[in-house]
This record gives C-alpha cells, structure tokens and sequence, in this order.
C-alpha cells in the first residue's frame, strides 16, 4: 500500500501526486511508467509514467487528467490515502546519449513524462530546444523546469492565451527546414499530435521517437492489450516500448485501438472473474 504524500492541483482536472514508493524512486529511469489501481476487488488497472521521483525523501510524481473512472477516484483522494496497487518502474528507460541537436516537444499531459527524458537529454551534453504545446495557457505543464534546461522554449497555445497560437508541428517543421535541422526529435502526447510530429519531420529523415499510450492491463506482455503495429510487426507497449521510432508506428491502428474502449473507460468498474471464482470456493 502507497500512500500519497503531497497533492497538487494544476488546472481544473490535472492533478499531480507525490507517492510514498522508496524502491521505485531510486530504480526509475527517464520513460519509464508505473501501473496502479486504487481499489482492490473493483479497482482497473492504469499506466502511468512516472514524471518526476526524488530518491533522498523517496517518493514518485504522477500527473494525470481526471477523464475516466479511474482517473476521477484518483482526482478525489486526499493526501494519506493508500493506492492498492503501485507497480513499477515498467517499460524501457529512454536511450540517452549525446546527438548534438534535440528538439523535444510535448503536448497536454504528455509535458509531464517529457520532462525527465529532457533532463536527461541535457546532462548527456545535448543542445537543448523544446516545444511545449496545450489548449490554453491554465493546462500548460513544466513551464518553468523547460526553462532552467534552456531559453530555447516556444510555447503554442490552441486558443492563442498563450505563445504562439497554433499547433506545435509548425515550429518543428521550422526546426527541421534550418540549415542545421535537428539531429533528434523527442515527441510526447496525444496520439494524433504525435503522428503529425512524425509526419513533419520524415521528409526531412530527422529520427524522431514517440512514447506511446496504449490500453495496457499487466504491463508484462502477457495480456496483449497493449499491442502496437511498428515497422509491420506486432510489438506491445508494456515490454518492448513504451518508445518507438516515430516513422514506424502504425498511429492509425493506435488510435483505432484506443477509441475502442472509449465508452468503458468512462464506466470502468468490474471485479477480476478469477478473485471471484476464489472467494466463492472458500466460502
């Protein structure tokens, strides 16, 4: 049982959540996501990545948008409130190395696990430029971490209150038509705004990797939920990602895959089959 430790409200439905989870806080790497579920018997389980952890007082940051079910119960739990199920860290950390130019863009809740891999990314000695993108300016996240990496920040806001007003995929394609263009592009969020990332920088050939978010239960490649399409084979988020190159993925599968479930997230309540075959065998 992981308790929360600190509660952060950022807008109006993203929260942030520091978790009691000492073993985790010091084994996490940048692009690696935890699973939890916040009841025992009727609790789903949900990935996370893991946006920010400080091994000395041994917590894990979280931050999520209340949408579903789930993601609602969480938005209403109170600090000393335990999760039933904190799991991690999952996935494969991000590899860091240094490249020279790398432009990371983020959009919506996807700044959040794009913070660390950029930290990482700086201390490996790489030019730093990011790209942060939103709705409005009250749902734009880790504005001011992005500037103490570096003063290369462009901000876009959908409605114009903050930055330029417009997508995030026209200043990377600005990048991308410099002289120089990146020598790596990072990008992080929805699954569309991800895909029309990769499709602006392929014709200029500038490697661009993409973290993906798909419907995920186990996270141990045993229930497949979570499978992707990457170059032409199956691949499941949980074990061989959850980062791929960006030129390969199949987003329209993807995002085929996650509208499906849609209407049950939204109601997502339901007991495992085989705890219930247990419990009736022991009465």
């Amino acid at each position: 049982m992981c308790k929360i430790i600190r509660k952060t409200q950022i807008s109006e439905s993203v929260y942030r959540l520091d978790i009691d989870a000492p073993l985790i806080a010091n084994e996490r790497a940048p692009g690696q996501f935890i699973i939890l579920s916040v009841d025992d018997e009727y609790g789903e389980r949900i990935p996370l990545t893991i946006a920010d952890a400080d091994p000395e007082v041994g917590s894990v940051s979280i931050i999520f948008q209340a949408v579903g079910k789930t993601t609602c119960i969480l938005a209403n739990m109170k600090v000393g409130d335990s999760l039933s199920a904190f799991l991690g860290p999952l996935g494969n950390p991000t590899h860091i190395e240094k490249v020279g130019h790398v432009v990371c863009v983020g959009g919506g809740i996807g700044i959040a696990p794009l913070y660390p891999i950029a930290q990482a990314l700086k201390q490996a000695g790489n030019s730093l430029s990011v790209i942060l993108g939103a709705r409005s300016a009250d749902l734009l996240l880790f504005e001011d971490e992005m500037r103490a990496l570096t003063d290369d920040v462009i901000i876009c806001t959908d409605d114009g209150s903050k930055g330029r007003k417009g997508l995030v995929t026209e200043p990377l394609k600005e990048f991308c038509e410099q002289a120089n263009p990146p020598n790596q592009v990072v990008a992080i969020g929805p699954p569309i705004m991800m895909k029309f990332c990769a499709e602006t920088t392929r014709p200029f050939k500038v490697p661009t990797l993409v973290s993906l978010n798909s419907i995920m239960i186990d996270g141990t490649g045993m229930c497949g939920g979570c499978r992707v399409t990457v170059g032409g084979e199956t691949k499941f988020v949980c074990v061989d990602g959850p980062e791929f190159d960006g030129h390969k993925v199949d987003f329209n599968n993807l995002i085929a895959r996650l509208n499906s479930f849609k209407d049950f997230e939204k109601t997502s309540s339901h007991s495992c089959r085989i705890d219930s075959e247990i419990k009736n065998k022991e009465k």
